[in-house]
């Protein structure tokens, strides 16, 4: 055997092609090296080219058998201790014996377990190493033996122990004195007795292999053993016993992650739709409702996106274990585990959740869960260094009264949470037939929204920004408007946060933002007074790497003067990432465009950090425009903000004024411009045209 110590050079000899083609692939990921044969007698001619650690050889091959294969090799000088590993079919007792017979090491049954067959090599080379540097001692024959990884019981056909050996490395602590002369039911087979007998007697009638699988308490502990046992002699019987309690654990845990989910540990999409199939089948014959809890957490992409995924999966972990602890008491809950406490609840992905309610007598009493998990869920998550609040949206579905299959019922709990944010987020809702309408209303817009670019459905309107002390026009915003061919003038709430949820903002807004320059230029050309054209930039268009080179071809295509260009963000949008926001502003404004933030005073607004950004306009929220003369404290905040923004030398620009005692409370404290229904709405450009042409030639509203 040529040893190679880093890794085994395994051969397959083996007639089908995808059998070796899927053994090499295995292999290979585990870093083991193999070479093939497609017969016994080409096996041969490799086998002594290559000499490899570690030889697979399917019984039945063309030319030259297995059997006869493992014959030849071991005839060979260099193949004498080569372990050889028979393929064979999982019935086939007979190949397995008359593999043991010509010398083959172990084998393994068809199909092969190809998530084990790697460990399984690379145990077997182990062995075979020690085999090795066994045999170049003078104990060659007992250290050999003693490197066979099985335990083995010497029997006489009455089923006495005769004889023992355990492996060198075994975890176990029996000695051969504790054990000889017991019947080995009392020491293997304890929890079937009867059973192992009568295997037994059947490998000492027809001289057939038993193989099976049981568990032991040996040493004090109870594992999982594999068992084979061969007829030795006429009248005994050899037992060999290895302890694969890692195998069936691997093997458990395969199975624990086919149907969990692996971050949170309750049940996947899969299994959930499993039992609630089968619960409604059991209400079905024995009468009773069941409910769907359907949960989803409101907002949870600002934390991934402020916080990072890590702490947004230590969230969705904290929120599985609320759920759990709300689920406890009397609820009537179905048990994922007959006997065992713990609701049924699933993570479907992302941030939804559903539980299953089962025999609940009342609809109330999922109203009540619900309530308590929205409860449970209002409290603060402590996570790492951060304290994190965060609320959900729930929807309930109720069996039989809002379908009769898992699909169905999922699909209206489902409904049921999206009524459930429109109303304001942080409650629950019951589904009722109106909400499909609404979810299928919601699936035509955006259908819809997706073809309207393509189609040309899109307009903008404008609504001008006026100088509080000429009344002059200095400046409109472009604002979008979507003509549907069925639907007529859909508003913009209706389809700009659907836009943003499904990415379809960032070509929207490219287009905009192409549209509003080659208007404005088009004015120029039609000898209109200056004006600045400001366009709306959403957060997810602020953070594609392509903003700054998108905003240069508008410019370029369009022949616009930057410097007539004025973008609006959001605070949102630049402290996502500082760093990187201001880098962005910075590249914009080399190009002479100015910068405006939008909505001020409404997210983090403070003059620290207000002063590290390239800013040129800041524009108060309507929300304070509205309580001027109203509310003392609009009024504060209002003041608050012109003075800081005079303080940096920027602009500031009132929206949503209204009444002419809103635009005297700003003209009179310094706001530079205003906006609103008080001068004009968003409007066509045909009808900005026509307020230039005007006699007052630009100014409206006049005072």
């Amino acid at each position: 055997m040529t040893t190679h110590f880093e890794a085994p050079l395994v051969m397959i000899a083996d007639d089908d092609r995808m059998v070796r083609f899927m053994v090499s692939q295995m292999l290979g990921k585990d870093g083991i090296a193999v070479c093939e044969a497609e017969n016994g007698r080409e096996a041969v001619g490799v086998f002594r080219e290559h000499r490899p650690d570690i030889v697979l050889l399917d019984v039945m091959m063309p030319e030259q058998d297995g059997f006869t294969t493992c014959e030849v090799l071991r005839s060979l000088p260099e193949g004498e201790h080569v372990p050889v590993i028979m393929v064979t079919g999982l019935e086939d007792v007979e190949s397995i014996r008359k593999a043991y017979e010509v010398g083959a090491t172990d084998f393994i049954t068809k199909p092969i377990n190809w998530v084990i067959l790697g460990q399984r090599i690379r145990y077997m080379w182990r062995v075979s190493l020690m085999s090795h540097r066994l045999r170049e001692s003078e104990e060659n024959k007992r250290a050999l033996l003693d490197a066979i990884p099985d335990m083995m019981f010497k029997l006489h056909e009455d089923g006495t122990i005769m004889d023992f050996k355990a492996p060198n490395d075994s975890r176990l602590s029996l000695s051969s004195w504790e054990i000889i002369g017991k019947p080995v039911n009392e020491v293997l087979f304890m929890e079937a007795p009867q059973q192992a007998g009568a295997r037994i007697s059947r490998v000492l009638e027809n001289g057939s292999t038993q193989i099976f699988e049981h568990r032991s308490q040996l040493g004090g502990e109870w594992r999982h053993y594999e068992s084979r046992i061969v007829r030795s002699g006429d009248r005994g019987a050899l037992a060999m016993v290895r302890d694969v309690t890692e195998r069936k654990e691997a093997d458990e845990q395969i199975v624990h992650l086919a149907y969990h989910d692996n971050l949170t540990g309750l049940l996947n999409r899969h299994r959930f739709r499993e039992h609630l199939s089968q619960a409604i089948s059991h209400a079905e014959r024995y009468g009773g409702l069941l409910a769907v809890l359907f949960l989803d957490l409101d907002r949870f992409k600002r934390i991934n996106d402020t916080l990072g995924h890590n702490t947004g999966d230590l969230l969705l972990q904290s929120v599985a274990e609320r759920l759990q602890e709300s689920a406890r008491g009397k609820d009537f809950f179905a048990k994922t585990n007959p006997g065992q406490g713990g609701s049924l609840m699933s993570r479907l992905g992302g941030d939804e959740f559903v539980v299953l309610l089962t025999e609940i007598d009342h609809i109330q009493d999922a109203a009540k869960v619900a309530r308590r998990i929205l409860d449970s869920l209002s409290r603060p998550f402590q996570l790492s260094e951060h304290e994190i609040f965060i609320s959900a949206s729930l929807g309930i579905a109720i069996y039989p009264a809002d379908g009769q299959d898992a699909d169905t019922i999922i699909k209206n709990a489902d409904a049921a949470m999206y009524c459930a944010k429109d109303q304001g987020r942080n409650n629950f809702q019951f589904y009722t037939e109106s909400m499909n309408a609404a979810a299928f209303e919601r699936l035509s817009i955006e259908n819809s929204l997706r073809k309207a670019l393509h189609r040309g459905e899109f307009c903008l309107h404008y609504q001008p920004q006026l100088d509080t002390h000429s009344g002059k026009i200095v400046a409109v915003e472009a604002l979008i408007r979507w003509h549907h061919p069925d639907l007529g003038l859909v508003p913009p709430g209706d389809f700009i946060p659907l836009a943003e949820e499904t990415g379809l903002i960032v070509p929207v807004g490219a287009w905009v933002l192409q549209a509003a320059c080659e208007q404005i230029r088009q004015w120029q050309k039609m000898g209109l007074p200056p004006l600045r054209m400001t366009v709306n930039i959403s957060s997810r268009q602020f953070r594609q790497n392509d903003l700054v080179k998108n905003v240069s071809h508008a410019l370029e295509t369009s022949g616009l003067d930057p410097k007539c260009l004025e973008l609006e963000l959001t605070e949102s949008a630049i402290m996502h990432n500082t760093d990187l926001a201001i880098s962005m502003l910075r590249k914009l404004k080399l190009k002479g465009i100015r910068i405006a933030l939008d909505d001020f005073g409404t997210g983090y607004s403070s003059l620290s950090y207000l002063k590290r950004f390239p800013i040129d306009v800041v524009k108060i929220d309507r929300s304070f425009v509205r309580g001027l003369n109203k509310d003392a404290d609009d009024e504060a905040i209002t003041l608050a903000i012109i003075a800081m923004a005079r303080s940096l030398n920027l602009k500031v620009v009132a929206e949503g004024v209204e009444t002419k005692e809103q635009l005297t409370f700003l003209r009179e404290h310094n706001c530079d411009l205003v906006q609103g229904y008080y001068y004009s709405p968003a409007v066509p450009a045909e009808a900005i045209e026509a307020l230039f042409s005007s006699p007052d030639s630009g100014s409206t509203q006049s005072e």
